[in-house]
């Protein structure tokens, strides 16, 4: 891919580029030239777009396809052109398929499915065989074939010994073990947050305590067993402070937040849109101020969209039997610059990869080119026509949004968004 990319500002602060407008010459998938008004001189294809800025190429922490097995919600090729569309470079792929992500050949399957793309795909294997909380599934053969951490997509481990011999076996070849934080136990048959607005709207409630317990449990193991942890999708402020304090000991800890808990609250459950049935539930404007503290002191170390396409049918039903979940990539850039600045919104969006496994490439000559290429100053409502993803359950239908994504430079290969 011979690329030149006209009048781009830099925003990487690990480049000396940075926040400067400059010309960008790409040849064969590296940066060979940044300057001032570049040549052209062997007619490469230019990219001249409005108001155009790049930063290093985005990392989504937790995506779900539904291939194989679930195609009728989304396929690993369309999904990984959803994710460039939206910006991002790099995505980790959640194991809830049918059948689960849980041995070697399932992670090479996912694995072929996505190469030669011009998005990276990094497959996240099953915590448990099928998922199912009982058994530890392959976890080195998985390793070897790719995989990058391993999760059973929202379901707890809720036996404690399983998830202590996980943590000391993974800790033998550094892998990455990933507990959603909720007792189900104590969650019962909530499916919103337990508060006020549950009370008012007659639905049971799923207690923050209830992730608080999981969270508070799953790190004292963590002290015993070492090895290291990842907390996915935390939603309450008391789990932020129980991770700040994890991190003050020096446990190997990290954890990421979903992009809608922190711009929802549970009071738009008023009208009993199941498009705001989420796993974690919607919690309150307190708990909203503690995770976006945590975002900006870095306790909360990823924001995911926790991209997790439904069938139709999964979600026009009443609110109680309606499936969790949101599709998140589309409106990701647009809903952060929302709620942060432009610099920590790109901050936000090209960290966590480094605990994935993936590398960090800043704008550099002599580097690969790795980018995101954007406009931040559109502002527009989100609507279907902004859906890339073959399901539509989109929980920023109809919010105003600021910032477009123009696609991606990865992999020697150019994405350009032309929706």
């Amino acid at each position: 891919m011979n690329v030149l990319i006209k009048s781009a500002t830099i925003i990487d602060t690990k480049s000396e580029f940075h926040n400067q407008t400059l010309d960008i010459l790409v040849e064969k998938g590296s940066i060979s030239k940044i300057g001032a008004s570049l040549e052209n001189p062997n007619n490469y294809e230019q990219i001249v777009l409005e108001n155009l800025h790049v930063s290093q190429g985005w990392f989504d922490s937790s995506v779900c396809f539904g291939e194989p097995g679930l195609e009728e919600r989304e396929t690993i090729v369309n999904g990984l052109k959803t994710a460039a569309y939206s910006g991002f470079t790099t995505v980790a792929l959640n194991a809830n398929t049918h059948p689960v992500i849980d041995t070697n050949s399932n992670i090479t399957f996912v694995m072929s499915r996505a190469f030669n793309n011009a998005v990276s795909l990094l497959p996240i294997g099953a915590l448990t065989r099928e998922s199912n909380g009982v058994d530890l599934a392959e976890l080195y053969d998985m390793k070897n074939a790719g995989a990058v951490a391993y999760y059973d997509y929202n379901k707890p481990v809720s036996n404690a010994n399983l998830m202590k011999i996980a943590l000391q076996y993974a800790n033998n070849f550094d892998g990455l073990v990933c507990s959603f934080p909720q007792d189900n136990k104590i969650a019962g048959k909530g499916v919103m947050n337990e508060h006020i607005s549950s009370t008012s709207l007659g639905l049971k409630g799923i207690p923050a305590l209830a992730e608080e317990l999981q969270v508070a449990r799953d790190l004292f193991i963590l002290e015993y067993t070492g090895g290291k942890l990842h907390i996915p999708t935390i939603s309450t402020a008391k789990s932020v402070d129980l991770i700040r304090e994890a991190k003050k000991k020096k446990l190997d800890v990290t954890c990421s937040v979903t992009i809608h808990n922190l711009f929802f609250d549970d009071s738009v459950l008023k009208e009993f849109n199941t498009q705001y049935k989420v796993l974690p539930p919607l919690r309150t404007k307190n708990d909203i101020d503690a995770l976006i503290a945590g975002v900006k002191d870095g306790t909360i170390d990823m924001v995911t969209s926790d991209h997790n396409p439904l069938n139709i049918e999964e979600k026009k039903v009443e609110f109680d039997h309606a499936t969790y979940g949101t599709i998140g990539l589309e409106s990701a850039f647009g809903a952060l610059q929302t709620l942060f600045s432009l610099k920590k919104s790109i901050d936000i969006l090209t960290k966590g990869k480094q605990r994935f496994g993936a590398e960090n490439i800043p704008i550099q000559i002599g580097n690969l080119a790795n980018l995101t290429l954007f406009n931040p100053d559109t502002k527009y409502t989100f609507t279907t026509q902004n859906i890339v993803s073959k399901s539509k359950n989109a929980i920023f239908e109809g919010e105003t949004l600021k910032g477009k994504t123009y696609g991606i430079l990865n992999n020697n290969q150019l994405v350009l968004n032309t929706k």
